[in-house]
Order: structure tokens, then sequence, then C-alpha cells
């Protein structure tokens, strides 16, 4: 199984410390996960104050040329608001500095502030995904592309460079708790990446059946018709280091959203029900995270990817103490068992 850390490059808390600070503690964190041993590096994409990720690919093209062997992914391209045409070169060239470990995880995002930013309706928000992902595809699969949409200017054998240094660059469909985006993701044969920030994980086991079987019914092979999940999570050397470190972050953050959503404000109780063995967070030392996502795994019929998202509120330091342990320990536990 790959595991992994997905970033939203969260704008520091601290005041003291600078945005461009910020941003280079979290090259350096990338470049870290790289040396320790951890399979991939997600960066998210937003348009607001409390994150400083709105141009992924960038971010990740820096620690391209610092880094080896990672992969690096973005975590997800907001495609809806996007040009499917300037996504496609952003990641083919960032394949090129990596020398072939760029992918994308393409959605339609959780927040909507990029709608208005760039001229978009929010009534339009499957149908711009539909048809953008369509362009991606064929984009990625063709050189030389002939093309029609309602949102976008037509294309007419247009060739689109640079090339990815990979034959296919890798494209997962980032998911949430939509019956019908699986049924897509299923359809297209596309790898399914699926954020499971609360309830019960093994409650999206349904959804992901449903996956498994339109991308069988389309005629795909079940070996490519990977599932990833994305999970709240952090790793600390004794299960009390790591609630204390994390929830104070998260509580804030959280509350914070849920000013905008009409969602209560976070307590101890539900965050530690969040955190129970059913639960959708991830959070303990390297023994319990381990046995957690070999659970979740086994719930949802087999997962081939596992990514924490960890950025709520904590510092530099605690987030590389996090990244060590899960590439020291967190990752041989899992795959000694898996």
């Amino acid at each position: 199984m790959e595991i992994g850390i997905d970033s939203f490059a969260a704008a520091p808390a601290d005041k003291d410390v600078s945005s461009a600070q910020a941003m280079g503690e979290l090259i350096d964190r990338m470049v870290f996960a790289d040396q320790i041993g951890l399979n991939v590096f997600g960066i998210g994409q937003h348009y607001r104050k409390d994150f400083l990720d709105s141009a992924p690919s960038m971010i990740l093209a820096a620690a391209a040329a610092r880094t080896e062997n990672i992969i690096l992914t973005s975590a997800v391209t907001v495609l809806s608001s996007s040009d499917p045409v300037r996504e496609f070169q952003n990641y083919a060239t960032l394949d090129l500095i990596s020398q072939g470990r760029a992918e994308m995880v393409v959605g339609r995002g959780s927040f909507i502030e990029s709608f208005p930013l760039f001229g978009f309706r929010l009534d339009d928000y499957d149908e711009l995904f539909a048809e953008k992902l369509e362009l991606l595809l064929q984009i990625r699969d063709e050189e030389t592309v002939t093309w029609k949409g309602k949102f976008r200017a037509q294309l007419h054998k247009q060739s689109v460079y640079p090339r990815p240094m990979q034959e296919k660059l890798p494209i997962w469909l980032g998911v949430g708790g939509t019956p019908a985006s699986f049924i897509r993701a299923g359809h297209l044969g596309l790898p399914l990446m699926v954020a499971i920030i609360g309830g019960e994980t093994h409650r999206f086991r349904p959804l992901i059946d449903a996956y498994r079987k339109a991308g069988a019914e389309a005629g795909h092979s079940p070996e490519s018709l990977k599932v990833g999940i994305h999970s709240l999570g952090y790793v600390g050397k004794t299960a009390d280091i790591a609630i204390d470190t994390y929830y104070p972050g998260y509580a804030k953050m959280f509350t914070e959203i849920g000013k905008e959503r009409g969602w209560p404000p976070v307590t101890k109780d539900r965050f530690d029900d969040q955190n129970s063995h059913y639960g959708s967070m991830v959070v303990g030392n390297p023994a319990e995270v381990a046995e957690k996502i070999l659970r979740h795994s086994e719930a949802l019929g087999g997962i081939s990817r596992f990514t924490f998202q960890m950025d709520a509120g904590m510092n530099h330091e605690q987030l590389i103490s996090a990244i060590e342990l899960i590439g020291k320990e967190v990752i041989p536990l899992v795959n000694n068992t898996h």
C-alpha cells in the first residue's frame, strides 16, 4: 500500500511566521518525506486566506527539483473552475521535472471561492466538471485534439504540449460521498481517491462496490480500478501526544469552517467519536494508526493508497515528527502485515 501526505499549505497560524517561511517549510517537509520513505505527497487547490495552495503545480515543481522517489500529485485539482489544457500542461511539465513522478487527482472541490473568481456559475457545478474531465482525458490520451463543448472554446486539430515523460499521465478521480461520482469513475476506469473526513469509514463500502461494479461492466480490469482514501490524521509517539498535539488546531479549523457551513462547534467528545474504532479519523501512535489503516482497507474491500491530511494548526517541527514516524514505523507495520 502507498502511504503519504496531502497538504493544503495552511497559512501560518503564528503571526511571527511569514507566508514565505511557511512555504519554505512545506517544501522542506516534502523533501524529508521523500528521504524517509513516504510514497506520495499531494498538494490541494484552494482560493482562501487560510491556505497557500492556489497554484499547487508550482509547489510540486519546487519539490520535484529536490526529491528523487516520491510521487507528486494534486489533491485535488479543482477542475470545474480550471482550464483542462493548462492543467495538463502544468502536470506534464511537472512530470518532466520530476522524471516521471507526477500525477493528478481531479475533483469538483468542496469550497466554492474559485467559481466567482474565474466567472463560473455554481448552477453549472456538475456539468462543468463532466465536460472538463472529458477534455482532460482526451488531451491525456491524444496529442492532437478535436473537441467541442459548452463552457470552453472548441479545439480543432490542436496539439497540446509538452507531453509528459510517462506514456499515460495518471489521473485519479477525487470524490466525496456522491454516488454518481463513484459510478462515473468506474465507467471511465479511473483510479478513485475518496475523501473521508467524517463519519464511519466502512459506510463507504457500498459506494466503492458500485464503483468497482461500474468499472467491471465498462470492461475495465480490476487492477485498473484502484482505490485510495484521504483522511484526517496525525501520528505521535504515544496516543496521548498525538491527540494533545492534533486536537486544538483541528477544533479551531473545523469550528471556523463550520460557521460557514452551518456545522456545530467541534467538541472533544465528537472528536473522540471520530477517532474511535470505526471513525474515519486516524490519530494515534504508530501501531494504532497502522492497525486502523489496515482495518479501513479491509472494510472497503482493499485500498492501494492512504494519505493523511494533518495541516490543522500544527507547526513545522510537529509535522516533521509525524512524517518521521509514518516513514520509519507506520509504513513498515502496514506493509509487513498487508
